[in-house]
């Protein structure tokens, strides 16, 4: 099975969630380091309807101007559009298989598609 992880190697949660796939040998993971090379609007649209989540909920609040820009009530295609032009406004870290996507916070959540 293929992972791929967007991952931040300064967020512990991010590095706990690696860990966990690295550890599993019929794993095969792909590392995308998000700030580094950001998924577009549509791929970070895409993870979120696998997720089963809104872009909001997958919005970082922590340590961004997400809430004073209004972000978290804005519609989808603006959520989208800032994430993608500011990847740290990508809460993380965001894992995807053939099983589907999760927002692994707590990293356990990963554990749901593999």
């Amino acid at each position: 099975m293929k992972a791929t992880i967007w991952h931040n190697p300064k967020c512990g949660t991010s590095r706990k969630t690696l860990a966990i796939l690295e550890n599993l040998s019929k794993v095969e993971v792909e590392v995308v380091e998000y700030l580094k090379d950001p998924p577009s609007s549509e791929k970070l649209a895409q993870l979120y309807k696998d997720a089963g989540i809104a872009p909001q909920q997958g919005l970082r609040l922590r340590g961004t101007d997400a809430e004073e820009r209004g972000l978290p009530a804005a519609d989808d295609a603006t959520v989208l559009a800032a994430m993608a032009a500011e990847p740290m406004l990508i809460e993380r870290p965001l894992v995807e298989t053939d099983k589907g996507a999760r927002l692994c916070r707590p990293q356990d959540r990963v554990l749901e598609i593999l």
